[in-house]
């Protein structure tokens, strides 16, 4: 089978690539785009750790295939930041420490960004509901909650 040709808009740069059928979106972010703030926890959609927006809805990159991301539009990780300027998320996971071994940092940091992104003033309650798919087997979520409700009141102007 032959290669597809892709062009897509990742991180608001337009991109092309070549990937294989088969190859997952994951593989062409972290092996031919070098965006690796994705990982790979389980390659089956269980953990949430690569955890990207596709057309604005939060989707895991190791359940969709490259070729799927043709004429769209990809956020990861990396699009969090506006240069040296971290994302109000970002800092209050530094803050709050709600981060160790980083793996499944990204993808909380990016669904998190989701939810405000849809909406501002969230319940702990949804916080945890929308966080669910992101699996952590470190910090133990409560330092995690904690920032993206820090981060929702400030963001707000509480």
């Amino acid at each position: 089978m032959s290669k597809c040709h892709v062009t897509a808009t990742i991180n608001g740069d337009e991109v092309e690539y070549l990937c294989e059928p088969e190859e997952t979106l994951l593989d062409v972010l972290r092996d031919q785009l070098f965006l690796t703030g994705s990982k790979e926890g389980c390659g089956s959609g269980d953990c949430g750790a690569c955890s990207v927006m596709l057309d604005g809805r939060l989707v895991c990159a190791c359940l969709v295939l490259g070729a799927e991301a043709q004429g769209r539009k990809v956020e990861t990780i990396e699009g969090m930041a506006h240069g040296e300027t971290l994302h109000p998320l970002q800092e209050k996971f530094l803050e709050h420490a709600a981060l160790q071994c980083g793996v499944c940092t990204p993808g909380v940091l990016v669904a998190a960004k989701a939810l405000l992104d849809r909406n501002p003033d969230p319940t702990e309650t949804e916080v945890r509901y929308w966080l669910a798919g992101n699996l952590c087997r470190c910090t133990g979520y409560d330092k995690i909650i904690r920032a993206v409700m820090d981060t929702a009141a400030e963001m707000r102007g509480n």
